[in-house]
């Protein structure tokens, strides 16, 4: 009768260890979904916006085909490319690393279609005004021979210049919320109820190879119940409008720079969980990171 009864104590013990594992294992299930779900959202979001830049530049290029006979060919192969590109778009899910891949082909694509169309409108202008004299002499024809080799050396030199473009990388992303005093000394906070704004911090890594000159960052941050946090700045951008919490114009000289950028928060969508920050150049996304308020 002994033994059986500490079985049963056992047995009892063992059970509610179980039952509260259920328990923990179901809370982190559904967090781990709903986080996800929310990253899943986002990013569909930034990959409807590069669906959008791309159909954008294939109207141009058939805009461009459609007017000009010179470089025909160069403006459809560089639309099939960008078609390409827009097939792959939609045929892969979303995720950080290939919305930044895809951001980082925009950049190129659009460089070369600025590149391409000069050249078009150059070789417009220079056409006509070589034809009025192409019957009467030969220099012009000539003339027209150096213009074409000296737009080739030119079409190679950009051509160079953007392939050793690259864009701006961060490090040591970190969000959270600060109190700011009557003297203007920000204090690191946790607290939902307590917090005047959100900071997010940042280092640009030095890049010889990165534009120097005055950069566009932006911030946006995302409450617990996926709702923008800030001053929602509207900005509109080549490929379409952005809304960001916060912006900070920064001088970079191609070495490494630290940056924080200050969010303005409203107590109705400051609430308790975890928040998610996304850090932008202009419209190309440079990182995301997270932070919990209590």
């Amino acid at each position: 009768m002994m033994t059986e009864k500490k079985n049963n104590t056992a047995l009892k013990i063992l059970t509610g260890i179980l039952a509260v594992a259920l328990v923990a294992l179901s809370i982190y299930t559904i967090k781990f979904y709903n986080e996800e779900k929310e990253n899943k959202e986002i990013l569909q979001k930034e990959k409807s916006v590069i669906e959008d830049e791309l159909n954008e530049l294939i109207v141009k290029y058939d805009e461009a085909i459609e007017e000009n006979e010179i470089m025909d060919q160069d403006l459809v192969n560089a639309r099939d490319r960008i078609s390409r590109l827009l097939d792959s778009v939609k045929d892969n899910e979303a995720n950080l690393v290939l919305i930044s891949r895809y951001r980082r082909e925009i950049g190129n694509l659009k460089a070369e279609k600025d590149r391409l169309f000069r050249v078009v409108d150059s070789l417009s202008n220079e056409n006509q005004m070589l034809s009025t004299s192409l019957d009467s002499t030969s220099v012009a024809l000539q003339e027209r021979t150096k213009l074409s080799d000296s737009l080739q050396t030119t079409n190679q030199s950009l051509a160079t210049k953007v392939d050793k473009a690259s864009r701006l990388k961060i490090t040591s992303l970190s969000g959270e919320g600060v109190i700011v005093r009557n003297s203007g000394k920000l204090v690191e906070n946790d607290n939902n109820r307590r917090v005047d704004q959100i900071r997010t911090c940042f280092t640009i890594s030095g890049n010889d190879l990165a534009e120097a000159g005055e950069k566009n960052m932006y911030v946006q941050v995302y409450n617990p119940e996926n709702e923008l946090v800030g001053d929602e700045i509207v900005v509109q951008h080549e490929g379409g409008t952005m809304v960001y919490s916060a912006s900070s114009s920064v001088f970079y000289e191609n070495e490494e720079l630290d940056v924080c950028i200050l969010a303005k928060t409203l107590e109705d969508r400051l609430l308790e969980g975890n928040y998610k920050v996304y850090v932008y150049n202009d419209a190309l996304l440079l990182g995301t990171g997270s932070f919990n308020l209590r």
